[in-house]
């Protein structure tokens, strides 16, 4: 057995309820089910093109374009995990003079990791190892920067369950689902940082900046 694998997705069901996964075609869900573990479900987001289109897109439409940006990543990673066994957890990094992150989590054995898509190398997978979500958050706050070379992670949401968007269909729709980052900013967030370490923050160095932005994608002219 995976020392991923938790306890079955789903045991609480009754016989006449309807699994949510699937919503997902049985080719779709052979692929997902292949990915088998959280590291499965990195490796292949890792494999997408990373694409910068203000899109939405469900993870049946990533799954699809085999391409996803910070956001979509995240939420096809927490319909994969779902289907592989685990809660369909975010998890919401917030920053100042910068875009968020949002990262898709997972426990195993009392201890939190992270599958994450980004344009950065170091803002991705987290090994399940952190005792809690503010460890696990920390763990990004050095590789998370801005193009003035600042660091700026500052706060961490509560994990949001998508289960709680059952209703609105957010893994298989053809319509961009919104409604889950706009819930993502609306929620409650966790300082990181008191004032004074922020004043005495140093920018990064060139040789981070550099060995971060190894294969980013950039628009078109820049």
């Amino acid at each position: 057995m995976s020392r991923y694998a938790p306890a079955a997705l789903y045991a609480t069901l009754s016989p006449t309820m309807k699994n949510p996964a699937d919503s997902f075609a049985p080719a779709e869900l052979r692929k997902l089910r292949s990915l088998k573990n959280p590291y499965g479900i990195q490796r292949l987001i890792d494999d997408m093109p990373y694409h910068l289109a203000p899109t939405a897109w469900s993870p049946r439409r990533v799954l699809r374009e085999n391409t996803s940006h910070c956001l979509e990543g995240a939420i096809f990673a927490a319909a994969a995990l779902r289907v592989n066994g685990f809660p369909p957890l975010l998890l919401d990094l917030e920053a100042e003079q910068d875009t968020d992150h949002v990262l898709a989590i997972f426990r195993v054995d009392g201890h939190w990791g992270a599958v994450a898509k980004s344009n950065y190398t170091g803002c991705r997978y987290r090994e399940p190892v952190y005792r809690s979500l503010r460890e696990l958050a920390m763990s990004y706050f050095n590789l998370y920067f801005n193009m003035r070379r600042e660091r700026t992670l500052r706060t961490f949401s509560r994990p949001v369950d998508l289960k709680r968007f059952d209703s609105e269909n957010w893994m298989t729709t053809e319509e961009e689902v919104w409604f889950i980052p706009n819930y993502l900013c609306e929620i409650f967030h966790y300082k990181l940082l008191r004032p004074a370490m922020i004043k005495r923050l140093r920018r990064i160095d060139e040789r981070l900046f550099q060995g971060e932005c190894v294969g980013r994608a950039e628009k078109p002219g820049r």
